[in-house]
């Protein structure tokens, strides 16, 4: 393994990265995996600092130097950045621990977070809770949550997964605000849908996730996690709030609980229960929709970084993903074509009558 040589500042970072580069520099190991090949045991890594992650493999004999290797562990690794299946991985020939406080690593190079910061996310669901709800009993019930010291400790700090979405700090607010918008979207579409119910449903799906996830650099399952899921630990968080909500309406109480019971579809996908109102297929389909999307646009956004028209293949979604030529004079947001007046998306947006 070598001598552990001082660490001062870490300056090869993740997406910099391309084949045939020599590095060495600090990186967290967030997932690490024991094999045997012809030639020898091996270890198959994930390294990963904020701006992203990559394949790593440690070959015999180095690899017979490591009877353990601790995701979560931080370290010093040299080696060479090759290509396996389109995508990058690093051949390591040394590796060192690294202690975080003793080394001086600063965890703001290994730790990602979503673009906008979490305060300013949760800042924003707080917004939505002012601006969207009229029925006073929903408005006072997410706020009393959203308000909650432990909750909103958690929250900050949560992720929207341990791997496939939003698996950074920031990701659960990130996802749930998108959900919400989702949903209030198909509500201007759709009229006979109860707007609020679902929004507040929208609001806490997956709040359950800042109990199961363990917010930190390992993003592993906590022991409750593993064992209840986030679906039941969301459940148990809000009902004592929703217990002490007189004023709220029983029958709104048990649609509610339906919403959140029933978010993740079908029984094979871990949903307790099957949608049985429309307000419950619109919640699934919005939390996947989003799930999906964002999915998507990271495996694309590495294609067209690296100027190929197709993906690697994306387990998570079965195939690889085409990087479609646009229409011109789509903006850069990728939102299509721009009008000024956007009079297009404003019919779009006008209620459907039954």
């Amino acid at each position: 393994m070598g001598e552990r040589k001082d660490v001062t500042v870490k300056s090869i970072f993740i997406e910099n990265l391309a084949r045939g580069m020599v590095i060495e520099d600090m990186f967290l190991i967030t997932s690490a995996r024991p094999g045997q090949a012809k030639n020898g045991p091996f270890w198959s890594l994930v390294l990963e600092d904020v701006t992203g992650s990559i394949e790593t493999k440690i070959w015999s004999p180095l690899s017979q130097a490591f009877s353990d290797i601790p995701p979560g562990s931080f370290v010093l690794a040299g080696g060479a950045v090759g290509e396996y299946r389109d995508k990058l991985q690093l051949t390591l020939d040394h590796m060192t621990f690294l202690d975080p406080e003793a080394d001086g690593l600063d965890m703001a190079d290994f730790i990602q977070q979503s673009a906008i910061p979490p305060q300013e996310l949760y800042d924003a669901l707080l917004a939505l809770c002012n601006d969207e709800f009229q029925h006073k009993p929903w408005k006072r019930f997410c706020k009393k949550v959203l308000t909650n010291d432990t909750i909103r400790e958690r929250v900050l700090a949560a992720p929207g997964a341990k791997s496939i979405h939003h698996a950074y700090r920031g990701g659960l607010l990130e996802h749930t605000l998108g959900v919400c918008r989702l949903c209030l979207a198909i509500c201007a579409l759709y009229d006979q849908l109860d707007r609020e119910t679902l929004l507040a449903a929208a609001i806490f799906h997956d709040l359950g996730k800042a109990w199961e996830l363990v917010a930190d650099v390992s993003r592993d399952y906590t022991s409750e996690g593993r064992l209840l899921g986030h679906i039941t630990i969301t459940q148990q968080i809000l009902d004592p709030f929703l217990q002490k909500a007189k004023d709220l309406d029983e029958e709104l109480k048990l649609h509610f609980r339906h919403l959140l019971l029933s978010h993740h579809g079908e029984l094979e996908f871990g949903s307790p229960k099957r949608p049985k109102t429309p307000e419950a297929f619109v919640l699934h389909f919005a939390d996947n929709i989003d799930a999906k999307l964002k999915t998507g646009f990271e495996a694309l956004a590495d294609t067209e970084e690296n100027g190929q028209s197709w993906s690697a293949f994306v387990p998570s979604l079965g195939r690889a993903l085409f990087c479609a030529t646009k229409t011109p004079c789509a903006n850069s947001a990728g939102r299509g074509n721009k009008t000024e007046d956007n009079k297009g998306v404003q019919q779009c947006l006008l209620p459907l009558k039954a």
